[in-house]
């Protein structure tokens, strides 16, 4: 069987420094529900009002700014790059104008289209911070780390008290497997700013992985800071079922679910302790939950066969492991979960 570790990708690090912004709906100019949608969105009041004042005042540069910020926050990002094109074509001197483009771009990994806004921007303002700081993420990204420190290095001569600079110094050296530099780099960043969230997440997470209470305290500090993203609850979570205190870890679950329905994998982890306490039909109610929030969780699958196995349900298995196989062809464990039950492959 397959425990569900916790796991936060490269991408995932650095792009928590946009946390508090939407999640992006699609790449393609041509998303569908964007469009569909497109007369809601320009309808909104956030959007309606700035529309109401380009109206006015066509030629203002800013007004398109904003907008473009307004259209992205209702992930709208296809119309927020027409409106951040339409303020360059209006000014042309706003490094920022070139660097939320680049931002954009980035955020749905279109890693070359970026490099080019976020170069515009710092040609046209070499002491833009922010330009140099989400050039630094997307050059962290693809493991440039010597120009990534350039850029950073930029920013801290020009501001040594720069929290996001100390962050992405922090990502660096836990991608490069550092973590005493990592570990420095993020308090340093807190130190600055005891509100930078990201640095506390990350802490939270280093010290649990050298099984090291303190991360307790990180990952409260950071729920604390941003109620609505229950990670730190989830790190929780996985901090005590690694130290064995599965009781403590599913009320973190608990808690979890309870702020976020949706949270796959606190249900995921749930079943899973649930098994191993022998309590398998419960167990089995945790990962159909994942099932459906995930219907293509193949490990979900895998676990409700091995659950339904368990409880002498061989129909029930049997269509699970045929699920999980289906979203991913080479998991042996429900391959060998049909061969114990007499099915053919």
């Amino acid at each position: 069987m397959k425990k569900l570790f916790f796991l936060l990708p490269l991408l995932a690090i650095i792009l928590l420094l946009s946390c508090k912004e939407k999640k992006a709906a699609n790449n393609s100019t041509n998303n569908t529900s964007e469009v569909a949608n497109t007369t809601d969105v320009l309808n909104h009041p956030s959007v309606a009002s700035i529309t109401a004042q380009i109206n006015k005042q066509p030629n203002d540069a800013n007004l398109y700014f904003k907008r473009g910020n307004a259209l992205r926050k209702l992930e709208a990002d296809s119309l927020a790059i027409n409106d951040y094109k339409k303020a360059i074509a209006l000014d042309s001197t706003k490094s920022e104008y070139y660097s939320v483009i680049g931002d954009v771009l980035f955020n749905h990994k279109d890693i070359a289209g970026s490099v080019i806004w976020f170069k515009n921007a710092i040609k046209l303002n070499p002491k833009d911070p922010v330009s140099h700081l989400k050039f630094a993420k997307m050059l962290v990204f693809t493991s440039k780390y010597k120009e990534a420190f350039e850029e950073i290095n930029t920013v801290l001569r020009q501001d040594p008290y720069n929290p996001e600079a100390y962050f992405l110094k922090g990502v660096i050296y836990k991608d490069s497997k550092d973590t005493a530099k990592a570990i420095s780099s993020f308090q340093t960043s807190i130190q600055v700013d005891p509100t930078f969230r990201e640095s506390f997440v990350q802490l939270g997470l280093l010290f649990s992985e050298k099984k090291d209470p303190v991360a307790l305290k990180y990952l409260d500090n950071a729920f604390v800071l941003d109620t609505t993203d229950v990670l730190s609850i989830y790190a929780k979570g996985m901090y005590y079922q690694d130290a064995k205190q599965n009781e403590l870890a599913k009320e973190m679950y608990k808690k979890c679910i309870l702020y976020n329905p949706q949270y796959g994998d606190a249900y995921f982890n749930t079943g899973w302790i649930l098994m191993q306490q022998d309590s398998i039909e419960k167990a089995l109610r945790q990962f159909d939950h994942v099932t459906q929030i995930e219907p293509n969780n193949p490990e979900a699958y895998y676990n409700k066969g091995l659950c339904n196995e368990i409880l002498k349900k061989k129909t029930e298995a049997i269509n699970d492991y045929k699920q999980a196989i289906t979203f991913d062809k080479d998991y042996q464990e429900p391959k060998d979960g049909l061969k114990r039950l007499g099915e053919k492959l």
